[in-house]
């Protein structure tokens, strides 16, 4: 990142997530789906439901509304687009787990869709102690302050500093606000700390984090699944969203953890008020409720694409073997193993990208951006003022 305050801020922030998670976790990745509406249609809407709430206040409420949904029915995510039933057994390094011997050196769920958000994915249990609430703005950024300034007994073992060294930014549940994982994070580009900027200025876009890279497309991601969420998200926003219980927040913790681990199971039901419900007949359910937000994107865009994307997706509720996760297994099973595959299909993706050479507007686009932002860190380093030390506490002030 260059030699300023800013980038080694950056710097020790991930040098502090490797000691907290394990430089093996980090190899862990998925695709994170930023999304937002414009302006005229949140002062539409807001004359639509007579608010008398500032904008942004009423947008803040909106968003946190459609996130409290999406906790709710965001298992489906998982189960359409989960890419990630089977592991390496090296990933483990002699932990236990509940997985079956697909080949020898590959262990997977039979029925899995996305291990990388189970208990073995990108996960630290010192995050169980957080309780952060999406009733409300107000509520969401005091959990986050309150986590960056309480000291956690395993990362202050670990220590800040040695020998001048820094390991990581502070000995707290959190180092900053983005390492907090959930499923959906309101954000908000600014300069202040994201608690903050949230606290003053509100929220501007969601981060959905839900997606697994899909390791048969070569750029982890399908037209299908942007258009899926533009239309689940829609359905969050509108849908009725009431504050969520701890009792609540279990059952949808629970959903989630069924749905990775085994959504693929013919018979698996779902907590729907304490009562258990098939998972088939609550997704068919769904998609019923989102049509009509569908529709609406295509007489807004033109086409057929969403409700045609929504058709296409239906399919695998009945037919579990249509969901990537399964076409992974079965590809691992044919390369005799989930690291051969992987590795094959590596190979495949390179070669055809590297058949698409950059040229023309593209290739100068990129390189204006290098020279550009070379230029940047430049200036930032030329104008840096002060400690690291005191960058960091003028960061938690």
């Amino acid at each position: 990142y260059g030699s300023s305050n800013k980038a080694k801020f950056k710097h020790v922030y991930r040098e502090g997530l490797g000691l907290r998670y394990g430089r093996q976790m980090q190899t862990i990745a998925g695709v994170h789906y930023n999304w937002s509406l414009p302006e005229n249609f949140w002062v539409a809407l807001r004359d639509c439901c007579e608010s008398q709430d500032a904008l942004q206040d009423f947008v803040s409420t909106r968003y946190f509304g459609l996130i409290r949904n999406f906790l709710r029915y965001g298992w489906l995510v998982p189960y359409l687009f989960g890419a990630s039933p089977a592991i390496c057994e090296s990933f483990l390094r002699g932990r236990k787990a509940d997985l079956l011997e697909l080949v020898p050196g590959t262990l997977y769920g039979p029925y899995a869709t996305s291990l990388r958000m189970s208990d073995l994915g990108y996960q630290n249990s010192a995050q169980d102690k957080l309780h952060v609430s999406f009733n409300s703005l107000a509520e969401y950024t005091e959990a986050l302050d309150t986590a960056i300034r309480t000291p956690d007994p395993y990362y202050q073992k670990i220590g800040v500093q040695e020998g001048g060294h820094w390991k990581q930014l502070n000995a707290n549940l959190l180092q900053i606000e983005n390492e907090f994982y959930a499923a959906m994070r309101p954000k908000r580009v600014a300069r202040d700390r994201p608690a903050k900027a949230l606290r003053l200025q509100g929220v501007e876009y969601i981060e959905m984090r839900l997606f697994d890279l899909n390791p048969m497309v070569d750029i982890g991601i399908t037209p299908e699944q942007s258009a899926f969420a533009d239309v689940l998200l829609l359905m969050c926003l509108f849908r009725d969203s009431p504050p969520i219980s701890a009792r609540e927040q279990g059952e949808n913790d629970e959903n989630k953890r069924r749905v990775v681990t085994r959504g693929r199971q013919p018979d698996l039901h779902l907590l729907v008020h304490n009562r258990g419900q098939p998972l088939r007949a609550l997704a068919h359910e769904l998609f019923d409720d989102m049509a009509p937000f569908a529709e609406m994107l295509d007489a807004a865009y033109g086409g057929e694409r969403y409700a045609q994307a929504m058709a296409l997706l239906r399919q695998r509720i009945g037919n579990p073997d249509l969901c990537p996760s399964a076409q992974v297994l079965e590809g691992a099973r044919e390369h005799g193993g989930f690291f051969k595959y992987a590795m094959a299909i590596s190979q495949q993706h390179k070669q055809s990208l590297l058949a698409q050479p950059l040229a023309g507007a593209t290739l100068e686009r990129f390189e204006v951006a290098a020279r550009d932002s070379l230029a940047l860190q430049q200036r930032i380093e030329e104008t840096d003022q002060g400690s690291f030390e005191d960058y960091v506490a003028r960061y938690y002030a």
